[in-house]
Parts: C-alpha cells; structure tokens; sequence
C-alpha cells in the first residue's frame, strides 16, 4: 500500500480565544463580560488570576502573528469577544472593536495565513446577564444573530471558515450544573436542557443567515468530544457508554449534524422533567441549519471509560483538579446510568487529563460514520507545567510527543476514509487557562509572566521549532 499524504491544501493551524489572551478588558469601548465578574468572585480561579490583562496580545498581536508566519501556521483560529463589538450585547455598534478584529484578520492575510473566526467562545456581554439572564432567557437567540450578522457583514469577505459556539457541552454544564464557570449556578438540570436549546438555535439561525450572506464561506460549531469506551464486555457497562453517548456526546452533536436530540435521551430528560420546550418552528429551524452545516468541529482532548454507576453511586458533582497536582480529580457520573473512571491503560496529564492518541482516530471514524461531514479538529494539546531555562530556551519534549502522537492517529484517520479540513493545536502562544491560571502552558511560544506578573515577552519553545518542521513537511517529518 502507498503511505498515506496529507492533502496539499491542509490546515495546519493553532488556536486562541479572545478572553484567554487579549487583555485591554475595558479598553477601546469594550463593554464588561460574565468572565470580567465572574473571576472577581473569591476562590474561583486558582490564586484569583484574571484576563484584565491576560497574554496582551491585544497590543502584541502583530508580534504574535509574525511568530505564526514564522511557524508557517496555515490557519489561525481566533475567537471574537461580543462585548468589543457591542459592549451592552445588542445596542450600538462599538466601532474601535470592529477596526481591531479587522487589523487582526489583515494581519494574517498578509502572511497568508487563513483565518478562522470562533463568535462565541463563551465571554459573554455582561449587560445580557443582568438584563435577562443571559442564555437562560430566548432573547438571547435574536441578539446572538445581529451579533453575529455584524461580523458576516464586516468580515464575511475576508474570512472563509467559521465557528459558531466553542464547546457548548462545557460552558453550559460548568455554569449551570456545577457552579464552576458563570453564571455558577449549581444542579439547575431543567435551566441546563433550556439553556443548551436556546444555545441550539442560536447557532442555527446563525448558521442560516450566514448561509444567506456568505453562501461560499464554511461554518459549523466546535465539540468538545471525549469519545468513550465501555470499561468492559458486561452488559450493562455496555449499555453505561450508550447512556453516556447519548447524553455527554450525540444531545450536541446530534443537533449540529441532523436537527434533532437523541430519541432515547430525549424520553429519559421528559421522564425526569427535564426535557427543553420548543418554541414553534424550532424543529424546522434546527433540520435546515443542519442541513447547511459544512464540517463538524471537534475540541479533542480525551476519551471517558464507561461503567455502570448505581442509584446512589457517584454525581455529576465533584472536585475538579484545577491545580496540577495530579490525581486530586474526582470520579463523576450520572445515577442509575454511568460513571467515568481512569483508564488503567493509559497515562494522564498533570490536570488528570486522559492521554490517548488512538482516541482522536477513534473519534474521527465515529463521526465520519454518524454524520458523514468533514471534520475541523479546531483544539487538541497539552498542559503542562514549562520552565524557562536562564539562556530563553524551554524544552518541551513531553509536548512535542503529546502532539507527534495525536497527529500520527489523525493521519491514520484521513488514511481510513475521513475528511478532516484542519487540525488547530491549542494554543500557539501561552494564555490564560480559564479556572487554572497562566501556570497551565499549552503554547508553542512561552509567554514571561505568572499569576502576579512578567514582562510578556515571547520566547519559541522546543515544540515551536518542531511544529515549523511538520508543517514545511504537510506532516511527513514528524
């Protein structure tokens, strides 16, 4: 057999998002956002950082894209804050945020770098949470829109790819099942299912205006997908990774790819009570969104082990390591359904983060199989703890195998039949880890600064080199 090549025109790319390394939070007419409140909350992120400032790629973006086209990254995906366009959520139009969105965009044109455009990646205008309540209430889906047609209509010639909602699975269930993320609010199952329909038509009714105003441009919304196995052949662990397919996998991608829930999840949530109302023409609206949907996005980090989880076995609800001390996670699940113990076959991050590159192969295959769509690996990496040496040099080869290893399986992936679009690891510069601080590194490119504080220059890692090799090589040098 002939050894598989990538395809000439693969994305090889990297990603950010806006809260994680902009900064200048109130600058420029910005207007506050739930992230700006929320880590303004005593214990919620670790040592109380923030992003007031965050990796100041706000100021250093030129800097930071030149570092890309350095690199040769194809693609550079990047997400926009709703609060910099209209900083009250769905008033006027702020246009010094525009100008700095567009100026990013230019800037990666001129080094022919393609960018992809995140219009949501879960900062959300503070105003909308104090005015209804954010994502809880239906007026969210209108506005979101007019959002989003702002940025079609500016940018709609100059940007091809682009993303409707990151991980929705994840913003939904942090702020609303587990009090982790905003709005922190804890076991509000039934404002949780309604949350995610909102957040559902949201994304389709963007997607259907985007078809109308950008009809050759590509859009889909990013997953993040942990592909799962059954911890063994028993029946009823086998039957564990089917209730957890259908309620932590295909309730999301089941609407990105066809317009509908689960039919089994969905009697399971109407039998609890916790099922979504639907507003007439939601079920139309959602099978024409997916019926223009281009590619599935896919946030892939790690795979779930599968095992039957008694009535009164372990909840949703537990410790989360936000700290790097590995093994000070805890195990979850849903009663009566599933539970999602270690791998014993495979390592972990310091963050207890499953380490499994066969997983994203996996992943691929089952999507490629369900929905027949092309794929956009639009995040996969790992955090870890990075020191710099005295003479600027930070040697990151547990990276560079993390990521050697992932792309070796996505190549076997495309090589099984699969269309993947682009592969976008996360992230190209270090940034702020949300609930985890700046001590979790993911970048190619180490940025100088902690918790407190650093002067923000920018130094290549031992990956970043290597990265530049792969892409020179469409992946033959690995």
């Amino acid at each position: 057999m002939e050894k598989f090549k990538m395809p000439k025109d693969f994305l090889w790319g990297s990603a950010s998002a806006a809260y994680q390394v902009e900064g200048a939070y109130l600058e420029d007419g910005k207007g506050l956002t739930n992230w700006d409140k929320f880590v303004r909350i005593a214990g919620k992120t670790f040592k109380g950082t923030t992003g007031d400032r965050a990796v100041d790629h706000y100021y250093r973006y030129k800097e930071d894209v030149a570092l890309m086209a350095e690199m040769g990254l194809k693609t550079y995906r990047f997400s926009i804050s709703w609060a910099r366009i209209i900083p009250d959520g769905n008033g006027e139009i702020n246009e010094a945020g525009l100008k700095f969105y567009e100026d990013l965009i230019d800037e990666c044109i001129k080094y022919g770098i393609e960018p992809m455009v995140t219009i949501y990646h879960w900062d959300l205008p503070q105003a909308l949470e104090d005015e209804y309540c954010g994502w809880e209430s239906p007026k969210i889906i209108d506005d979101f829109v007019k959002y989003a047609t702002v940025l079609f209509d500016r940018f709609g010639q100059k940007v091809k790819y682009w993303i409707t909602l990151n991980e929705q699975n994840i913003f939904t269930t942090l702020g609303w099942m587990s009090a982790l993320h905003p709005p922190g609010k804890f076991d509000d199952a039934k404002t949780y299912y309604q949350v995610n329909h909102h957040a559902f038509m949201a994304h389709a009714k963007t997607v259907i205006e985007f078809k109308k105003r950008i009809p050759n441009g590509k859009i889909g919304a990013s997953f993040a997908y942990s592909p799962s196995y059954a911890i063994n052949c028993d029946p009823k662990n086998a039957m564990s990774k089917m209730e957890f397919d259908d309620l932590k996998n295909y309730w999301w991608m089941d609407i990105y790819g066809y317009g509908r829930y689960p039919k089994a999840a969905f009697r399971y949530l109407e039998k609890q009570g916790f099922a979504p109302q639907f507003a007439e023409g939601d079920e139309e609206i959602l099978k024409e969104a997916a019926s223009k949907v281009d590619f599935m996005g896919v946030n892939y980090y790690q795979t779930s082990v599968c095992e039957y989880n008694p009535i009164d076995g372990v909840t949703p609800y537990a410790t989360m390591n936000t700290t790097g001390v590995k093994g000070s996670g805890q195990i979850t699940g849903q009663p009566g359904l599933f539970k999602n113990p270690p791998n014993p076959y495979l390592e972990t991050t310091d963050w207890d983060w499953t380490i499994d590159p066969s997983g994203l192969r996996y992943g691929c295959r089952e999507i490629t199989s369900r929905y027949n769509l092309p794929i956009v690996i639009s995040e996969n990496g790992l955090g870890a703890f990075d020191k710099k040496e005295e003479d600027g040099s930070i040697h990151d080869p547990y990276r560079i195998a993390y990521l050697k290893a992932h792309i070796e399986e996505l190549k076997k992936a495309m090589d099984d039949g699969c269309e993947v679009l682009a592969y976008c690891t996360w992230s190209c510069t270090d940034l702020l880890s949300w609930l985890n601080g700046y001590q979790k590194r993911y970048g190619f490119i180490y940025v100088d600064r902690d918790e407190e504080s650093g002067s923000m220059n920018r130094y290549k890692k031992d990956s970043y080199y290597w990265y530049k090799k792969v892409i020179e090589s469409n992946g033959e040098v690995l």
